[in-house]
């Protein structure tokens, strides 16, 4: 019996195309002003991690570098949120989810079903995604938020913890990604999943898992309330 399910963010309930087109350009646009903030507590403490992981390096090319690479670096990954806070906050930006999301989110939850987050962006980015939406406020809709701190994505050990930090057995929670290691690593620790397959992302059917076209699919497949 499903009693959480468990989402990944990009490509799963969010396009790709918003985090790369939008969200990321967003960032970079506003970090040189951003790393030169001596008065914020965040930044200086990126700033320190970056001169220790990267000594005698400007630490602005190093994020760059990070950014055109993809690397989930967690000095980047703060000084990101801070700017994505202010975009959203302003009204600058605003998350585009899936049309089916929303509505699919409500009826699990709505029906008794617990949800929670688990994506590799920081926690108060996943906030910020799901509290500034085209459909209003959807962040009191879940359980928990589950990042990088928890572990790698393609890990089982870190699917192992987040059910023990819901109270609940691997096999009572399903995980749903586009990402294929990701739900071999799931499984692997006991969880159901099941791979959305969004033609708009492109995304590549994992073999050995179920696939769904969006969260109604998954709606239909494990029979969950609608």
């Amino acid at each position: 019996m499903i009693c959480l399910v468990l989402l990944d963010i990009e490509g799963t309930t969010l396009p790709i195309s918003f985090v790369r087109d939008v969200m990321f350009p967003y960032a970079a646009k506003a970090l040189p002003a951003l790393i030169e903030d001596h008065t914020n507590p965040q930044v200086v403490a990126a700033r320190a991690d970056i001169a220790i992981s990267n000594p005698g390096e400007d630490p602005l090319k190093v994020c760059q570098d990070w950014m055109a690479k993809d690397e989930k670096a967690a000095p980047l990954k703060t000084l990101q949120g801070i700017t994505w806070r202010q975009g959203f906050e302003d009204g600058t930006l605003c998350a585009d989810l899936y049309k089916d999301v929303p509505p699919a989110l409500k009826a699990w939850s709505e029906g008794g079903l617990r949800l929670a987050v688990y994506s590799s962006g920081s926690i108060p980015s996943q906030k910020l995604l799901y509290g500034y939406t085209e459909q209003g406020d959807l962040t009191s809709l879940f359980d928990g938020f589950f990042d990088l701190s928890t572990g790698g994505k393609k890990d089982a050990a870190s699917y192992t913890k987040i059910a023990e930090a819901c109270g609940l057995k691997p096999e009572d929670i399903l995980f749903l990604s586009d990402i294929g290691a990701e739900l071999d690593a799931a499984m692997e620790a006991g969880l159901q999943v099941c791979q959305l397959v969004r033609p708009q992302d492109h995304t590549v059917p994992h073999t050995g898992v179920l696939h769904a076209a969006d969260l109604n699919d998954v709606t239909q497949k494990f029979s969950l309330p609608a």
